[in-house]
């Protein structure tokens, strides 16, 4: 994958170059960071792809880092972590990762990973992000000035709202859980309301861009599973 870049982000350098060459040799751009403080100025520097990242780091570890990355960016991240329990896996993925990869791992399994993330992010990732407007049905987003337009007209929304129709707008047709629309859009760990903290915010945008918002014609509930934007 020409034009790929990778950034991974260890503080272990012999893990570092390990990955780094294996990706090399499937012709990716790999960038290098030892810590997540050094990971987000690359990040901020350059035009990265996806991250690999290791949780325990100098600093800023890999959670606080992925916290930080995913109030700007929806670029695949995948953990790579001595940290195997059950638990540490969940929340790596409640936060914002896309994978949990546990350590010691076959480097060729992790960018076959990598690969399977890259080409879901293609399809389904941040596919709008050159864009200034994107339009959905009746639904149009302005991405510079932050404004949801139905039917040509301007619909007032709270900030927050305005981040969820965002990320779903950057989306269409992706279904997300109510906890990856938590962590995406506020930033933290999902607390024990969280869902129903998503379900009241999406209610009530329903009110503002719905016909009938007891029959949505555009943010649809995908049962045992989430939310999704119709695709028009």
């Amino acid at each position: 994958m020409e034009n790929t870049c990778i950034l991974v982000v260890d503080d272990d350098k012999d893990i570092v170059s390990t990955l780094k060459i294996q990706l090399e040799k499937e012709a990716f751009q790999v960038l290098c960071a030892y810590d997540g403080e050094e990971a987000l100025k690359l990040l901020s520097q350059e035009n990265v792809h996806l991250i690999l990242l290791d949780i325990m780091m100098p600093k800023l570890d890999g959670l606080s880092a992925i916290m930080k990355i995913r109030e700007k960016q929806n670029l695949p991240i995948l953990v790579i972590s001595a940290k195997s329990e059950h638990s540490d896996k969940i929340l790596g993925l409640s936060i914002g990762a896309d994978d949990y990869i546990t350590k010691p791992f076959d480097a060729k399994e992790v960018v076959a990973r990598v690969k399977s993330q890259l080409r879901r992010y293609m399809q389904l990732g941040d596919v709008y992000s050159g864009k200034d407007e994107v339009r959905v049905g009746r639904l149009c987003y302005n991405f510079s000035a932050h404004i949801l337009s139905v039917d040509g007209e301007p619909v007032k929304l709270t900030s927050t709202e305005t981040k969820i129709m965002e990320l779903f707008m950057r989306h269409p047709g992706h279904i997300f859980s109510a906890d990856k629309i938590y962590t995406s859009v506020w930033g933290d760990p999902v607390s024990f309301s969280g869902e129903n903290t998503v379900m009241v915010h999406i209610r009530r945008i329903r009110e503002k861009i719905e016909i009938n918002p007891s029959e949505p014609e555009y943010l649809k509930v995908v049962w045992g599973i989430g939310y999704k934007l119709e695709k028009k």
